[in-house]
């Protein structure tokens, strides 16, 4: 496993590497409105010559770095994170070189940008409609689904499709067909930092009606305006889709992104044993949290087996991290599946999950309901078990949250969990901020400094007793699941097993400041995000070969070489005229 610093160098990139050559067939003024191959004001003389461009641009030729610079100047023109998200997405349109670019070089200011943003984008998606973007599969039109399918990868060699209902979009529910949005930012951030190449990628929505009451009376929605389907019809449309990627892009990889609760945990262990399948909800999210807790293991040089861990908040997030680390836990320290799940302490608005609530126990959730011979009378508050009196009786090491209730990390409840554990675990990870369980800032005042804290949004640092500053973890899955997709799509893997994301993790762990400063933060900074997720990708691939599940014919030695020519960088080609060139 390579250190930070070393992988930058093996990955450092020369901007003024000449590009690749395309043969292309577009000319003229398709060429220009082709974000693929449109360079603006950066084609060269010959080549305005040779594809009819002189007189539709101005005289001076300008280099990429010129390009990013004057982008850079007209997005800081806008004064919200919304105008600028739109800036941005107009600027994809248009040059995909341009935007991936200055995107990169900006990272750290610009992902919030792109991604943040986006929620408030797909509320509104009807009323800023402009241009569509990805594929639209509407269930009226199920008859043709297979055609529109087709029409939409033909002629192209596809490694990633990323698929959402959009039932449930993180803080903002069900959305109909603006779900193409978080499809499209998904893959955006695949492109940005796992290095797939965005003429590979595929973004889809599947548009099965909604639930939106605000949605099914606005005159302007652009979706199929019907109830949200459910049962068989449902799972018929859904499987359609899944069989038609396994006809016809058996190699692909498949993102599943924001279906709702009483779907997304079924759907994955539904077809991931029959194709390269990836929840971002459930496997993302518990892979980049197993992360931030084995590096908090580290530091407390303690087993992943030797925890108590409360998880506030049993949905489809906090159920993928409980299983996330119970995979873990069975892993390397060799616990049963019941043993690991005794582990665990889940608790949902009802309070703490036991197995006396019998049928209202969700699908997934009854590995983790504890045995009500635990619990007695007095461990209730009107008729439930709630969190601050499970953290007094099993004096948790580990108090995850996933809630989005606002506060439900007190003050008795830290000062509670911090008198029975040296340096207590606690990520508040509920987004957008507004939702978190507990402020790190409070989390650290009320124990001490002595919280072990990651966030699932960026928060400022806290000031630790000896006032130097403690920076917090971010559990941005952005720091996994591109380096997880792009070591199942290398090595042509059959599927994305539980190993292969427990061996993404470990290596995104092994990466973690804190490991070298205790004090430090538990993750890396975002800014390394394309080098981390390199690393991940290399974990992966080595781990699907040592599986048995990669289609390539090359073996270990090879992975690093294979996945560093693997990676697309944003710079312009060479183009030369080819009447039977790409399109």
């Amino acid at each position: 496993m390579l250190d930070l610093k070393s992988i930058k160098e093996a990955l450092k990139f020369n901007r003024d590497t000449p590009g690749p050559v395309f043969k292309v067939a577009l000319k003229g003024e398709a060429l220009l409105t082709n974000p693929r191959f449109n360079k603006g004001t950066a084609y060269t003389a010959k080549e305005r010559e040779e594809f009819n461009l002189v007189g539709r641009l101005p005289y001076q030729v300008n280099t990429l770095d010129q390009q990013c610079d004057r982008a850079y100047d007209q997005m800081q023109q806008r004064q919200t994170d919304i105008q600028k998200n739109t800036f941005l997405q107009s600027l994809k349109t248009q040059n995909w070189v341009l935007y991936y670019s200055l995107l990169g070089r900006h990272l750290r200011e610009m992902l919030p940008i792109v991604y943040t943003p986006t929620a408030e984008a797909i509320a509104n998606y009807s009323h800023l409609f402009r241009r569509s973007e990805g594929l639209f599969l509407s269930y009226p039109h199920a008859n043709r689904i297979e055609k529109d399918f087709l029409d939409a990868i033909h002629g192209r060699d596809i490694d990633l499709i990323v698929v959402s209902d959009a039932e449930a979009i993180l803080g903002i529910g069900d959305q109909g067909v603006g779900g193409i949005g978080i499809s499209t930012a998904k893959a955006v951030i695949y492109t940005l930092v796992g290095g797939v190449d965005p003429s590979k990628t595929l973004s889809v929505t599947l548009d099965v009606g909604t639930d939106n009451q605000n949605l099914l009376h606005d005159p302007l929605y652009v979706g199929w305006s019907h109830k949200r389907l459910r049962g068989t019809k449902y799972d018929d449309y859904v499987d359609s889709f899944v069989q038609l990627v396994r006809k016809h892009l058996p190699q692909s990889l498949l993102h599943f992104e924001d279906f709702g609760v009483e779907n997304a945990q079924r759907l994955l262990e539904k077809y991931r044993d029959t194709h390269a399948i990836f929840n971002d909800d459930i496997q993302g999210t518990g892979a980049v949290t197993l992360a931030a807790l084995m590096s908090a293991v580290g530091v407390t040089k303690s087993k992943l087996g030797d925890q108590r861990i409360i998880i506030y908040g049993a949905g489809t997030a906090g159920l993928g991290i409980a299983n996330q680390i119970r995979d873990a836990i069975i892993t390397t320290d060799g616990l049963s599946k019941e043993d690991a799940s005794l582990r665990f302490w889940l608790i949902d608005k009802d309070g703490l999950i036991i197995k006396s609530f019998g049928p209202k126990i969700r699908h997934g959730l009854d590995d983790y309901a504890r045995d009500d011979s635990e619990w007695n009378d007095d461990d209730k508050t009107d008729g439930k078990i709630r969190l601050l009196q499970v953290v007094r009786k099993i004096k948790p090491t580990v108090l995850i949250g996933t809630s989005t209730h606002a506060g439900g990390f007190t003050e008795e409840v830290v000062k509670e969990m911090s008198k029975h554990v040296d340096r207590p675990i606690i990520f508040p990870l509920s987004n957008p901020t507004r939702l978190v369980e507990v402020k790190p800032s409070d989390a650290n005042d009320w124990s001490s400094g002595k919280a072990l804290l990651a966030t699932g949004s960026p928060f400022p640092p806290a000031k630790m007793p000896n006032g130097k500053d403690y920076i917090i973890a971010e559990c941005n899955n952005a720091l996994i699941y591109p380096g997880l997709g792009l070591g199942a799509v290398v090595t042509h893997s059959k599927k994305v097993s539980d190993s292969m994301i427990i061996a993404g993790a470990q290596a995104l762990a092994s990466l973690s400041p804190a490991l070298r400063d205790p004090d430090d933060a538990l993750l890396p900074d975002f800014q390394d995000a394309p080098d981390v997720n390199y690393e991940v990708a290399v974990a992966v691939a080595e781990h699907a070969i040592d599986e048995g599940l990669a289609g390539v014919e090359w073996g270990k030695d090879e992975v690093r070489e294979r996945i560093k020519q693997r990676i697309w960088h944003p710079i312009y080609g060479v183009y030369e005229f080819d009447p039977e060139g790409t399109q």
